[in-house]
């Protein structure tokens, strides 16, 4: 196999300049670096193919351009190439790889490729160990403000630039950030470089700081311009200070541009800056961070040496607003706000974790993805300082980026670390580990508060999740809004386990708890205009939620008018969120009779209507007058339960029409007699019920016997499935011993079913209300 980083030097000339047609493949080009190459070489006018595992909205765009993309990669991929560009992702092994070394193809990593194109311009380099992206499109955005001829390279998407790639027809400047990680940076030899910081990194590559330190000495020595560093890195400073044709920028006086009266507000940075004595006057930039100013610095002694007026300067960066996953902005209203950042060095969070606190949220809560196992293992300490800005983290699974797995070694490494460092500095932080990633997702947005700026941060695929985290943030406030009630109790992905009898269930995707009637009415109106799906649940006594929760809206009526009793006469009208218990006591107060059987049941009014709830031989609907309910025109009425079909254990007209409150007929009564019924009631629930968490009665009690007798007699009290069990006390039980899950329910109500009909041909149908999703689908 021949060497696969070589090409002939008139090839590579060729590549770069365009000045001949060439057939060039990418292997890997769906990656952000490879298709920016693709787009460079489809301007310079070569036929450009690619190929890659997946496709992506970068590569369709390419695609229109004349970009010839095949996935899956195959041997037959690379035919007819003239040369063939991979990433540093692509290793022997892969097919297409493999094929263009055993044709003899010409093949150069995407560094090689880029530093070709940059040597043959008026090359600009970005290095440094954190903030390449972000100073290169600023600086490239800058350029092109001030109408200087120059073309960029970056490694993310950057909304202002338009592409991540561009090179200029006339040749001119060429801004490009240059990666460290492999060493190849001693490939570029550049009219000018901008050093930000050097930092022990990619250890898996280099030996030590010294190594690294050299790497960037030999990208110095190779450029022929200025080089431009940061002086408040103390090791960039140490490298160039006392070099000739040097620019140094800081915090410090002695740097020859530093900066002055640093503040911040939610939408930008406003700082002064003096270059040489001279006061140049403040500048606002569109991203916050005092790390950014440093930034914006480089950028502005670029440009200023480059010819670019100090309007156009100060144009471009008011409008620069980051490159995608730099602190990006993913939704901001008064209440919350979403960003995600790349930072995945302990220098990185700090920054990141600053500019958070700089913008003055209520608590900054954040989703940490680890990034490669050796990096967790090696900086675990620097993590544990990084987030003290933090008020919550939730740290996810290591993102492995091709490592293998180091043993003891997970995301429960940074979450100690961290609990370890605010222990010791007495900081407020609190870390916890959830191992998925979307867990994750649902823990940080159930912890969300108004006020609160989520944050998700690393460099993995931990971007995902604020997408809907967003989306459902936004969809949470237009809940509130809906319901007319700003104060109302409102959250995402609650743990329906929390509201639930026996302790059981997945995530709500949208929790809120009206008071009103009519915020009710305006959630119901706003779900159905939007096709929400919605679920109301009280107690949730009756009730098993499956482990992936319940997508759409649910609803908990709670305290306000739907606490409210009132009687007249002998009749009670309560809210759906009163209990059975409270009914009773009033009645009981009151003077009136036939409640007492209410006394053991341990849901709400609002269940029981749902439910046809009952005990002691007598049925909610056997004492309803009317019910106020929303019907299917979003309007409030009362209707007669004379016009509604109440049937065992089911009301099935208050599935899409929701019940708000209730009007109960009784019959005057001796207290005392009230008192002996409430307190046989009492009894019989005692004698016959577990205290454990249940669900109530599992099951309909079938013809031929009750469902507790029957599964006595099966031999199942006492069955169990991982910690839920059939009680002991009343077969028609079933409890959770704790920690149990919606599964082991289920495939213990199978079993029995399974046993009552194989035994005794009967078919056992639940009772209990079964609702919600096996796997999270939100």
């Amino acid at each position: 196999m021949s060497d696969p980083t070589s090409a002939p030097l008139e090839l590579m000339n060729s590549l770069a300049s365009g000045d001949r047609r060439l057939d060039v493949h990418l292997i890997g080009v769906a990656g952000s670096g490879m298709s920016g190459i693709a787009g460079m070489m489809l301007e310079l006018g070569h036929a450009v193919s690619g190929s890659d595992r997946v496709s992506s909205a970068e590569v369709e765009r390419l695609q229109g351009l004349g970009l010839r993309f095949t996935s899956p990669q195959t041997p037959a991929s690379v035919n007819g190439a003239d040369i063939v560009i991979y990433s540093s992702a692509i290793r022997p092994g892969n097919v297409a790889y493999d094929a263009a070394a055993a044709a003899g193809l010409p093949m150069v990593r995407r560094a090689d490729a880029l530093a070709a194109v940059l040597n043959a311009r008026r090359g600009v380099v970005v290095a440094g160990t954190h903030g390449k992206t972000t100073t290169s499109s600023l600086t490239a955005h800058v350029l092109r403000t001030g109408k200087v001829e120059s073309g960029h390279y970056v490694g993310a998407e950057i909304p202002v630039l338009g592409t991540n790639a561009h090179v200029a027809e006339n040749g001119g400047y060429f801004v490009a950030e240059g990666d460290e990680s492999d060493g190849t940076l001693v490939k570029y030899h550049p009219e000018h470089t901008i050093l930000l910081n050097i930092e022990e990194e990619h250890l898996d590559f280099y030996s030590g700081l010294d190594e690294i330190n050299q790497v960037f000495k030999t990208l110095c020595d190779q450029t022929s311009g200025t080089v431009y560093f940061c002086g408040a890195d103390a090791n960039a400073a140490a490298l160039c200070r006392g070099r000739e044709r040097t620019v140094s920028y800081g915090w410090d006086e002695d740097c020859d541009l530093y900066a002055t009266n640093v503040h911040f507000n939610r939408r930008e940075t406003a700082f002064n800056v003096v270059r040489n004595g001279e006061d140049l006057g403040e500048f606002l930039l569109g991203v916050p961070g005092r790390h950014n100013v440093l930034n914006a610095m480089a950028a502005i002694a670029v440009a200023q040496d480059l010819g670019v007026d100090a309007a156009a300067i100060r144009d471009a960066l008011r409008t620069f607003h980051g490159a995608r996953r730099r602190f990006e902005s993913r939704y901001r209203s008064e209440r919350f706000s979403v960003v995600d950042d790349y930072g995945h060095h302990p220098t990185e969070i700090a920054a990141t974790m600053e500019a958070a606190r700089a913008l003055n949220p209520q608590r900054i809560l954040t989703l940490f993805q680890p990034h490669r196992y050796s990096r967790t293992q090696r900086l675990r300490d620097e993590f544990g300082r990084s987030f003290w800005m933090a008020d919550q983290l939730v740290v996810s699974d290591i993102y492995p980026a091709s490592e293998q797995p180091i043993p003891g070694i997970t995301g429960q490494t940074v979450a100690d670390a961290v609990g370890e460092c605010a222990q010791r500095d007495d900081l407020t932080v609190r870390a916890q580990y959830v191992p998925t990633l979307k867990q994750a997702r649902l823990t940080i947005g159930n912890l969300a508060r108004p006020g609160d700026m989520l944050i998700t941060l690393g460099a993995g695929n931990v971007h995902e999740c604020a997408v809907p985290l967003a989306r459902d943030l936004k969809t949470l406030e237009s809940l509130v809004a809906a319901s007319g009630e700003s104060e109302m109790k409102a959250r995402l992905y609650e743990p329906m386990k929390k509201h639930t009898t026996i302790r059981i269930g997945g995530p709500a995707q949208f929790w809120v708890e009206p008071t009103t009637f009519d915020g009710f009415a305006g959630i119901v109106r706003y779900c159905r205009e939007h096709e929400i799906p919605v679920r109301v649940v009280g107690r949730g006594s009756n009730l098993l939620v499956r482990d992936g929760g319940i997508p759409g809206v649910v609803i908990h009526p709670n305290g306000g008018e739907f606490s409210e009793v009132k009687t007249s006469g002998t009749r009670i009208t309560a809210g759906v969120g009163t209990r059975f218990k409270k009914l009773t006591a009033v009645a009981r107060d009151q003077g009136i009779a036939g409640f007492e059987w209410m006394e053991g049941i341990p849901g709400n009014v609002g269940g029981g209507l749902r439910m046809n709830a009952g005990a002691m031989g007598t049925s909610t609907f056997d004492q309803v007058v009317s019910v106020l309910l929303i019907n299917r025109k979003g309007e409030l009425e009362w209707r007669p339960a004379s016009k509604m079909v109440a049937q065992y254990r089911n009301v099935a007209e208050l599935v899409d029409e929701y019940a708000l409150a209730a009007t109960f007929e009784g019959q005057e009564g001796d207290r005392d007699a009230i008192d002996e019924l409430i307190a046989e009631s009492k009894d019989k629930r005692k004698s016959s019920q577990p205290v454990a968490a249940s669900a109530g009665c599992i099951f309909k009690n079938p013809e031929p016997c009750p469902a507790g007798k029957l599964v006595d007699e099966l031999g199942m009290k006492g069955s169990s499935v991982g910690k839920i069990r059939v009680s002991d006390i009343h077969g028609n039980f079933i409890v959770n011993e704790g920690g149990g899950t919606a599964r082991e329910m289920l495939q213990l109500i199978e079993r029995i079913k399974s046993e009552a009909r194989a035994s005794r041909g009967i078919e056992m149908e639940t009772e209990v209300q079964i609702i919600g999703e096996d796997e999270v689908n939100f």
